[in-house]
């Protein structure tokens, strides 16, 4: 017996409605716009604050001139950046912690809130099971017939 085999539009979709790729979309789509607003945070305040520390306008600012060390005489000099690096650097390590205390601050949240519904359920008696209501049903009415 033959499988019918999908088109590769047809897998595509079933591929793509599959949950777990919605969630992985929908996660990328929050981790961009927390990007945005972590890169902004270093960008804006951390970074002037590291600069009037450290004597320096910004990362970015921070390059070494190639050309004029080894002595080429060109119109444009050639620039090697190593400040771009250091701030993408530190941009990342802020982003990893801020990651790391938003997991952390929502792990604690879920293990309390799983702690209280655990509490919960100890405090609660059990219930009943349908034998024993029956058979408590029985003797009520054999009670009420003497």
């Amino acid at each position: 017996m033959e499988k019918k085999k999908k088109g590769f539009i047809a897998e595509f979709k079933e591929f793509a409605m599959k949950g777990n790729v919605v969630e992985i979309a929908i996660g990328m789509i929050i981790g961009t716009a927390f990007t945005a607003i972590v890169s902004s945070f270093v960008e804006d305040i951390i970074t002037p604050l590291l600069s009037i520390i450290l004597g320096h306008i910004s990362f970015a600012d921070l390059s070494w001139n190639i050309s004029a060390t080894l002595g080429l005489h060109t119109e444009t000099p050639i620039l090697l950046t190593y400040g771009n690096f250091i701030q993408s650097v530190f941009d990342f390590l802020l982003i990893a912690l801020s990651i790391f205390i938003c997991i952390k601050v929502a792990n604690n949240v879920r293990a309390k809130f799983e702690h209280k519904q655990e509490e919960e359920k100890e405090e609660a008696p059990a219930a009943p099971s349908e034998d024993i209501v029956l058979l408590t049903e029985i003797r009520d009415l054999l009670k009420e017939k003497e």
